[in-house]
Formats: structure tokens, sequence, C-alpha cells
């Protein structure tokens, strides 16, 4: 029985666990703020009558196709191509994934390309219930395209962005697959997240009791992060 000494060595200088929540915070920002951007661009335009878009539901399938593979199957595809040898790396010369922000975007990259259809497909669903008679009456007033979508699209939809930035953040916590295969934390621990940690130190190096501590720690870490996230964007909804 050691008490509490594996919760004090968390916070010693020598600990990861800062280091890997910074890790983990980074690499869901990179691959977050793009997939945030790039699906409400589609969401409009696949919701805009007026383009009349053809073949909408093939172009959603493939879109949404990229959640439904295993993100490990994703992390060895990436790993094939960026590694030395790979077909990217023949491209470009440049170790990507010996890297620190090589290694870091190849990650984002990844979880930008396996949720951004979900969140697409959600954001779309908002739109579609905004009431058009809002749009027609902004129209009537000469509101020009832009104004229709900053006034009245996104603070309608802001339930959804609430929503898929949950979803978002609860999948940037447990990141694990496409560090497990394609960086195992490096170079210089720089990608490696929470989840990666309480697995090493867990399993590899056989340290139960402080793996348990990190995941206590994980627990706590999220539960702070929700907190804040949902007092932010409650704050945000009542601007709107």
């Amino acid at each position: 029985f050691c008490g509490f000494d594996n919760y004090s060595t968390i916070f010693t200088s020598g600990s990861d666990l800062l280091q890997s929540f910074w890790n983990t915070i980074i690499m869901w920002i990179v691959g977050f703020i793009p997939q945030i951007v790039i699906s409400l661009i589609l969401a409009v335009w696949f919701t805009d009558l007026r383009l009349k878009i053809k073949a909408q539901g093939f172009f959603k399938a493939v879109i949404y196709l990229p959640n439904v593979i295993m993100a490990s199957a994703f992390a060895f595809l990436f790993y094939s191509l960026f590694s030395r040898g790979g077909a990217i790396y023949d491209l470009i010369k440049v170790p990507l994934l010996e890297s620190v922000w090589g290694s870091r975007g190849v990650v984002g990259l990844i979880n930008f390309i396996l949720w951004y259809g979900n969140t697409t497909i959600l954001l779309m669903a908002a739109i579609m219930g905004v009431d058009t008679s809002l749009y027609e009456s902004a129209q009537i007033d000469g509101a020009s395209p832009w104004q229709r979508f900053k006034s009245i699209t996104v603070p309608l939809i802001s339930g959804a962005f609430t929503i898929n930035f949950t979803l978002s953040l609860i999948n940037g916590l447990k990141v694990f697959d496409q560090i497990n295969v394609m960086t195992d934390g490096g170079p210089g621990f720089t990608s490696e997240t929470l989840v990666y940690l309480l697995y090493k130190v867990g399993f590899n190096e056989g340290r139960q009791g402080f793996g348990t501590a990190v995941g206590i720690m994980l627990l706590f870490i999220i539960i702070i992060l929700n907190t804040l996230q949902q007092k932010f964007l409650r704050s945000r909804e009542v601007q709107m």
C-alpha cells in the first residue's frame, strides 16, 4: 500500500502528465479547427436549394464513410504513406512522423478525416430545421447571403455547434490508436496523449497503480474541461 504516492508522483517535475495533456489538446485543436470550418461550408452548400446539387446522397455517403472506418486502419494507412519509404515521404522527402509538428499535424489530419463527416451531417440537420421564412424575409429586406448566414444561420444552429464541440472534445481526449500505430508518443514524447500515457505506464511498464492514478486524473481533467466548455457555450448562446 503506497497511499497517495502515485498521485504525488504525477505532479512532480519528472511526470509526463502535463506534457501529455498539452499534446492531447494541441492535436485536438489541429484537427478540430478545419473540421468545423469545412463541415460548416459543406453543410451550407448541401442545404442551399438554389445550387440544385445532383447525387447528394452519394456525396453525403462519401463524406460520412470515414466515420465508420476504424481509427487504427487509418493510422496504419497514414503510417505507410508518411514513414520512410512511403509514397508521401518519397514525394516530399520530409520525415513528418519524425518531427514534432509533423507528427502532430498527421494525427490532427486523421482526426479531421474521421469526424468531419459526422459534423457535417449534424450541422446539415440543424440548418434544415431553420424556418425558411426567415431567409425569405431577410432577402426581401435586402440582406446579402453573408448577412443571412451570419445573422440567421449561425445563431439558430448554436445548439449543433455545442453538440459537435462536445463530441469532438471527447474524441480528442481519447486518441490512442493513431499514436500507438504511428509515433509511439515520439519524437521526444511530443505526440504522447493522455490515454497513451495511461497505456504506457500501466501495461508496457507494468506500473498498474500509477496507471490507475493517471486514469483517475484523466477523469478529473474531463470533468473540468466539460464544465468549462458548458459554461462558455451557454454564455455564447445567451449572447446570440
